[in-house]
């Protein structure tokens, strides 16, 4: 069956290689994204563009009802792909700067479930995954912006669960630790801190994109109906055991 799923920060490294899985499903995608260039590739392969930006009320309805208009049934799933990063301790850290964390990351996500959520309570079914990542529940210095921001998100997710798990809506959400992707590259900015961030991970790896697409690609068509209000750590079991 082609499923109709909008990826909100379409542009991002995850969001290509989780479209790319969608794509070759046969499913129909949608991109929100403010790069035209980042997913060019994409468009070429048959998926759907809506530029915008996800903080952007009307885009994100805008990219909703283009999603719904598309695939069988109306729009079946939703990713949240929106992420940003500030690490500086709090005494040096700008509220205005702190907010713009919080914007970026949970601001959007609660605009994202509210108006993908809106659309799939229509059709009686429909999941949603977002990103959370290591820092939401595990502390590590100088993330206090980002952790406030994806413990949001995590809290967001197990409540909105509860909220739709009568009305047929499936939320969840990955937690992944570093992934070689531009955001992380902008933490992995020496071999001396990649060699430290390395050593703090039992696995003793950095994820692979791919790896993380894979899971929300999971979450998204894969994963039993009974799975729902879940935080997936995908961190090499940094946040749960000691290596």
């Amino acid at each position: 069956m082609n499923k109709s799923f909008l990826l909100v920060g379409g542009s991002s490294d995850i969001a290509r290689h989780l479209a790319t899985m969608l794509l070759a499903d046969g499913h129909s995608v949608t991109l929100l994204a403010r790069d035209a260039d980042r997913v060019a590739g994409l468009v070429e392969q048959g998926a759907e563009f809506v530029q915008g930006d996800a903080l952007d009320e009307e885009a994100v309805q805008s990219a909703v009802a283009h999603a719904a208009e598309h695939g069988e049934g109306g729009l079946a799933g939703m990713a949240h792909l929106v992420g940003s990063i500030a690490l500086r301790p709090p005494h040096a850290t700008k509220v205005e700067d702190f907010t713009a964390v919080i914007n970026t990351n949970l601001t959007s996500a609660f605009l994202a479930l509210k108006t993908a959520g809106k659309a799939m309570l229509k059709l009686g079914t429909g999941r949603m995954v977002f990103t959370s990542s290591v820092a939401g529940s595990y502390g590590l210095t100088n993330h206090e912006a980002i952790a406030a921001a994806k413990g949001g998100i995590e809290a967001m997710v197990r409540a909105a669960a509860s909220t739709y798990a009568g009305r047929g809506l499936r939320v969840n959400a990955v937690a992944p630790g570093l992934t070689e992707t531009r955001l992380g590259g902008s933490v992995l900015r020496s071999d001396a801190i990649r060699e430290a961030s390395v050593g703090m991970i039992p696995l003793k790896r950095i994820n692979e994109p791919e790896e993380i697409a894979q899971s929300m690609h999971w979450l998204l068509t894969d994963a039993p109906d009974n799975l729902t209000g879940q935080i997936l750590h995908l961190d090499g079991g940094m946040s749960n055991i000691r290596g």
